[in-house]
């Protein structure tokens, strides 16, 4: 492929320009490789038959592809979504997983919980390189984990030097001994909460008898964790929060919050869809949430980061310091990660908990490897954007990665449709290419991004 003379013609790469929505810059992609420029608008047509910018898409090529075949097709898993107890004390609308099971589900044992934390870290032990000081990762996921608590801490205390451990919840049954044994024990807490006041917040997020309150329980933990490393609050948007974005970034803001998700409700399961806003629709209100973050960090000089966009973001400019999987394709689920149910079962994804099409074994009966290689597993580690429409002729496609398997599965018809929010995804994307054009990329990356990362643009360079 070296050998070529002219992008776009005979054996060269096809290069896609793309409108970023920019006043000087437009985007130059190459969808395989997720190769890109931003080239000055006036200067698009000479950029094609510039030597130099061949050249230096010669040297950059195969950087690029070899990046892109690591991140698709050699990682291994490193994290566990594990749901110690099938049960939620919430009822929110939007959950992917079926009210019958969080209403009268199984609480995993303390014996099996330990004995699951066992079997894991042997296997991890393959799949991390020996001498490596990077620990596999434990998230307490939902339904509510904390309605488990006994078993989740006793875990966490016996495995305290042999994971990295989280824990995902709604905060309403955090007490201070809680929160006193989570900082104790540096465990990373992600606090859900959908909105900058009750009202709002507690619309979607209610009690088994319809009773809101998550809310204020919620801001008063945050109170308690903003200080705390590894704390993080991930806000679900849907229909019902959507207009309020902007003032939710300010009340994170406020509070001192470093980390934020700003994530589009998933809409694996049927009633989810009932608040699925459109895509245009909140791409707006979540495009002016992060101009509005821009301006405080610039009016404060104290950074809100929106993890979500973040990792949009860092998959541009260094894709091997992603954070996140669900934004490349194959997804990380049964690849990096794999969730494990309050039975043991276990799934490529929490997401996929609800369809018991997608249980590959058990962790008490079967092999781990064996598991990954079972055909629900297969199902999401071969999903491809290279072989759907119209994905496939997407220039943006490895920055978005036409998340998410489950939704696409359940609301579309099959894993080689699109997910929900296509639109939504490309208008982060253009955001993501508008930062960079405009030199502003530090202001929505955590501290230390570039620390030992390969940078794969240089804004000095820009044409």
């Amino acid at each position: 492929m070296k050998d070529f003379k002219y992008f776009n013609s005979g054996r060269g790469p096809a290069l896609q320009p793309i409108d970023i929505g920019h006043d000087d810059y437009c985007a130059l992609i190459e969808p395989d490789t997720a190769f890109w420029s931003l080239v000055k608008k006036n200067q698009l047509g000479h950029i094609l038959s510039d030597a130099d910018f061949m050249d230096s898409y010669k040297v950059k090529m195969e950087l690029f592809e070899k990046e892109m075949t690591n991140l698709r097709r050699n990682l291994k898993p490193s994290a566990v979504y594990f749901n110690p107890t099938d049960r939620c004390n919430l009822n929110c609308a939007y959950c992917y997983i079926p009210k019958e099971i969080r209403k009268n589900g199984d609480h995993m044992s303390l014996e099996n919980l330990t004995r699951s934390l066992g079997i894991l870290k042997d296997y991890f032990t393959t799949t991390i390189p020996e001498g490596s000081n990077r620990l596999p990762q434990i998230i307490f996921h939902g339904s509510e984990p904390m309605m488990n608590k006994d078993a989740v801490f006793a875990g966490i205390e016996k495995y305290a030097d042999d994971f990295h451990f989280g824990i995902q919840t709604n905060a309403t049954l955090l007490d201070d001994d809680s929160i006193d044994f989570i900082k104790e024990h540096k465990v990373g807490v992600g606090i859900s909460i959908d909105g900058p006041t009750a009202e709002v917040g507690d619309r979607a997020r209610v009690n088994w008898d319809g009773q809101g309150g998550a809310f204020e329980k919620a801001a008063s933990v945050i109170e308690k964790l903003k200080d705390h490393a590894g704390f993080n609050v991930i806000c679900t948007v849907t229909t019902e929060n959507m207009r309020h974005l902007t003032e939710t970034v300010e009340f994170f803001h406020e509070r001192e919050v470093k980390v934020c998700m700003l994530n589009v409700i998933r809409c694996t399961q049927e009633h989810s869809r009932c608040i699925k806003p459109e895509d245009a629709d909140v791409a707006g209100h979540f495009l002016s949430a992060l101009d509005r973050a821009y301006e405080l960090y610039e009016q404060t000089g104290r950074k809100l980061i929106v993890a979500n966009f973040a990792n949009i973001l860092i998959s541009i400019i260094a894709p091997t310091a992603r954070r996140l999987m669900c934004d490349i394709s194959p997804c990380g689920g049964g690849r990096c990660f794999f969730a494990v149910s309050a039975k043991g079962d276990m799934f490529p994804c929490s997401e996929f908990i609800g369809l018991p099409e997608f249980n590959g074994g058990n962790i008490f009966k079967d092999d781990i490897d064996d598991v990954l290689q079972t055909d629900p597993f297969k199902k999401v580690t071969g999903r491809d954007v290279d072989t759907f429409q119209p994905c496939s002729n997407c220039a943006i496609k490895h920055f978005c990665g036409a998340p998410c398997p489950a939704e696409a599965y359940e609301m579309n018809g099959g894993m080689d449709k699109i997910g929900a929010f296509c639109e939504f995804y490309e208008e982060q994307t253009r955001y993501a290419f508008r930062v960079i054009a405009d030199e502003k990329v530090d202001a929505f990356l955590w501290k230390g991004w570039d620390k030992d990362t390969e940078v794969v643009y240089d804004i000095s360079s820009l044409i």
